[in-house]
């Protein structure tokens, strides 16, 4: 008889409250990374491969309600309900810039040349920082129909995207008139929107509807209804041949793209699924939740022989001690107020390092 197979994630705790959004870098000479926002106000940085745990930013006031990493790897954004987005060191944890908003900061991004960065929130403006000349005020495009709910990059930064809180569609803002020059329309208000790593499509969630957009002439090019309210989806980067959901019923879903049959259900978390997203070479995905708890989970399910394995080598329900060469990309890495003048010590040799891995 054939046996089950059983989806075995790895599971990082840390997060004292839900976790709201993760994003994984690209693929850097060190590996990639994997960065979580959470209401606990503690963004966290990640091994994207292990789920180790690298360490901690801390200095939000507030809920943290979106984060990013640079294509490089070397700096991290946040955004917050404390009213500020901050720029980070993620090599040290230091705050780099913190940009003062008026109201609740609910999504941030950096553009691909990583010189500028993106945010949106309640305030309904879209603002464009110049990380190169942080003190300059920031350039502002035409003021959003509603609260900003996500926010990204297209088209070489030509193109912004943003959705909002209270109402349906999806914005594209030509970035040089500042001015929207098309609406994706929805039904429900867009709570994700990722833009596939290719460039090619745009992919949405709004309630129980999944859809994938050409990323260049804008039309709906699939749409798939989900079996419960999703807030978060995912395209598989390598071949796209699949993506993941997840949403209110604590499941996360794998769905074939050109049918959108459903593929596994991995069962696991406690509360409701707030984000997910595939790492950048597509081999796990990760998943983050209303329980406090990010999920790691491989593309291809594992077998009970191999859940046993890998549970023998303690991988399973905690993470695995840091790998050498994390260690060294994140030396002086900030922990703690106690450790910042040692870390400023070391954070040129880590940097130093950085740059011969």
């Amino acid at each position: 008889m054939e046996k089950k197979k059983v989806a075995v994630p790895l599971v990082c705790h840390g997060h004292s409250r839900p976790v709201v959004d993760l994003f994984y870098s690209p693929i850097t000479p060190d590996g990639f990374f994997l960065i979580s926002a959470s209401k606990d106000s503690s963004p966290m940085l990640r091994n994207g491969e292990t789920g180790d745990w690298i360490g901690t930013f801390e200095g939000h006031k507030g809920a943290v309600w979106s984060c990013c990493l640079d294509t490089n790897a070397l700096r991290a954004a946040t955004a917050s309900a404390d009213f500020s987005a901050k720029v980070w060191d993620a090599l040290t944890g230091d705050v780099l810039h913190s940009f003062e908003h008026k109201h609740i900061v609910r999504a941030c991004a950096f553009s691909e040349d990583t010189h500028l960065l993106l945010t949106g929130g309640v305030e309904k403006v879209i603002r464009i920082y110049d990380l190169n000349r942080p003190d300059a005020p920031p350039r502002e495009v035409d003021k959003s129909p509603g609260s900003v709910r996500t926010a990204a990059w297209l088209h070489s930064d030509q193109t912004i995207l943003s959705s909002c809180t209270d109402m349906g569609g999806v914005r594209l803002w030509d970035v040089r008139t500042g001015k929207i020059v098309q609406t994706l329309d929805t039904k429900s208000s867009v709570t994700s929107s990722e833009v596939s790593q290719d460039g090619r499509y745009i992919t949405t969630a709004d309630g129980s509807t999944v859809k994938f957009w050409d990323a260049n002439y804008f039309g709906l090019v699939k749409s798939y209804n989900m079996p419960c309210t999703v807030e978060s989806v995912s395209l598989e980067p390598k071949f796209g041949n699949k993506f993941i959901a997840g949403g209110e019923d604590m499941w996360v879903h794998v769905f074939d793209f050109h049918t959108g049959d459903e593929i596994a259900c991995n069962k696991g978390h406690h509360g409701p699924v707030h984000c997910v997203r595939f790492s950048p070479g597509g081999e796990s995905y990760a998943s983050g939740s209303e329980d406090g708890t990010i999920r790691i989970w491989q593309t291809g399910p594992l077998t009970h022989e191999e859940s046993e394995a890998q549970a023998a080598n303690g991988a399973v329900g905690k993470v695995k001690p840091p790998v050498e060469e994390v260690s060294r990309k994140i030396e002086g890495f900030q922990i703690s107020d106690e450790a910042k003048s040692k870390e400023k010590e070391e954070a040129p040799a880590a940097a130093a390092a950085a740059v011969n891995v």
